[in-house]
């Protein structure tokens, strides 16, 4: 039976465990507000229980803003899939900005060869990704060593061959 001691400053009975004091008082501390009881889905979960980190991660990627490009660096972590596993095997995704893959080929060779599929390559990340997402795809060749040795080279000077 309750006495005058067992009650809540809202009415209720008081809460032998001291669950709902210690979690106003965690919340306090933190500098949030008390939260008022909602009503939410039943998610198989106790209320307790905490919250998996993978459900968190796409909370966060949802509220940022980052759907599209968590979804064009996961597609693209399966490169061979989408490009076979022989150019695969000479080329590499560099990067995904404003709509624009970049891919860095192994010879100038592999570069043209990627060039002459880079509009298949746009049309499957857009039907897997959505219309609109890549709009180009930017094939580099290898970088040219550099050549200079020592403080006193001679600018403009060097092998007559050319890279990429």
């Amino acid at each position: 039976m309750a006495g005058p001691d067992d009650t809540r400053p809202d009415g209720g009975e008081h809460d032998p465990q001291g669950l709902d004091v210690a979690r106003r008082i965690a919340r306090a501390a933190r500098g949030a507000a008390p939260k008022p009881a909602s009503r939410k889905k039943p998610t198989g979960r106790r209320p307790d229980d905490p919250t998996p980190l993978g459900d968190l991660l796409k909370e966060v990627i949802a509220e940022e803003g980052w759907t599209r490009e968590v979804s064009v660096h996961q597609l693209l972590a399966r490169w061979p899939a989408l490009v076979g596993p022989v150019n695969a095997a000479h080329s590499v995704p560099e990067g995904y900005a404003d709509t624009v893959l970049t891919v860095r080929a192994e010879s100038s060779t592999w570069a043209t060869s990627l060039r002459t599929m880079a509009p298949q390559l746009v049309a499957v990340l857009n039907e897997q990704l959505g219309q609109g997402t890549v709009t180009r795809v930017v094939v580099l060749g290898p970088e040219a060593p550099t050549w200079k040795k020592g403080r006193r080279s001679v600018p403009g000077r060097g092998p007559r061959d050319t890279y990429g």
